[in-house]
This record gives C-alpha cells, sequence and structure tokens, in this order.
C-alpha cells in the first residue's frame, strides 16, 4: 500500500482537487486497493468545510466529485502514515518541512516537481480568482497526476518485489 496526501494552505481547493483527480486515475488503472489518497490543509481556516463550491464545480464538469471530502488540518499522524506528501506551493511545502520530523523530510515534494518541463513550479490558489483559475488548476492537476502516479505505481512495485 501506498500513501499519498496533498496539501494546501486551507484544504477547500486545490488538495481536495488534487486529492479527487488523483483518486479517478487511481481508480482508471485499478490500482484503488493498493493507493490511498487523502489532503489535508497546514492551516485550520475550514476544518469540517466541504470544498470551495467553484472547486466542486469545475471538478464535477471534467467528471470529478469532490462533494462528500471535508477539509482537515494536516496532523502530526500524517508525517508517519503517508509515503508521499505533496504540496501545492513553496509556502506550504515550508510549513510542511517545519512541522515534519526530520525522518520523515524524505516524503515532501512540491506536486509540479514531478512534472518534467512544468509549466509553473507551484499550482496558483484560485480562491481570490474567478472560474478560469479553478479551470486552470485543474489543468495543472490533470497534467500531474499521471506523472505523480507513474512514480508511485514504482514505488509500489519496488515494495511489493523487494527490491
Amino acid at each position: 500500500m501506498q500513501k499519498v496526501l496533498f496539501v494546501c494552505l486551507g484544504n477547500i481547493c486545490r488538495s481536495p482537487t488534487a486529492e479527487g483527480v488523483f483518486r479517478r486515475e487511481v481508480e482508471k488503472r485499478g490500482l484503488s486497493d493498493r493507493i490511498q489518497v487523502d489532503s489535508a490543509g497546514t492551516g485550520d481556516y475550514h476544518i469540517g468545510k466541504a470544498p470551495d463550491r467553484r472547486a466542486i464545480a469545475a471538478a464535477a464538469r471534467r467528471g470529478v466529485d469532490l462533494s462528500s471530502l471535508r477539509a482537515r488540518q494536516v496532523s502530526a499522524r500524517d508525517f508517519e502514515e503517508f509515503d508521499w506528501i505533496v504540496a501545492m506551493d513553496k509556502s506550504n511545502l515550508a510549513n510542511l518541512q517545519r512541522l515534519c520530523p526530520p525522518q520523515h523530510r524524505e516524503k515532501l515534494s512540491l506536486l509540479m516537481e514531478h512534472v518534467p518541463n512544468a509549466p509553473t513550479q507551484e499550482v496558483p490558489d484560485p480562491y481570490y480568482g474567478d472560474e478560469s483559475d479553478f479551470e486552470h488548476v485543474l489543468d495543472l492537476l490533470e497534467n500531474a497526476a499521471g506523472h505523480l502516479l507513474a512514480k508511485v505505481e514504482a514505488a509500489l512495485s519496488s515494495v511489493e518485489t523487494g527490491a
């Protein structure tokens, strides 16, 4: 089993959308029983709330259902439990690095680091933007999902074969 955690600030826009997009890719490849996906925020602003309505609507237009997700804050246990802790931007990565025990720091990364020749290093926060900003985020997340999933699959295969 490989466990992937997507992280942004409030866990109502980028990270739940990343969770939904990545989960869809995992399901398409028939790996739901071997890869677990979740999301969280570094801030506590929206704990227990559904994703932003604009994120839900934009994702739904692409066949991704975010309606059942609820925001939560990153916990100390996440660093132990998850194999991949993937931040949407440098600010949240820095927050994670401050919170993360040294023995788990290799689990931390920026999502766009996994995309060869990525057009950007960060997934921008669409919260103060409009519908086009949410669509742009989805474009980035859909592009990144396949690249990250290939790495997670490789790690899964390595663990299963003992390599």
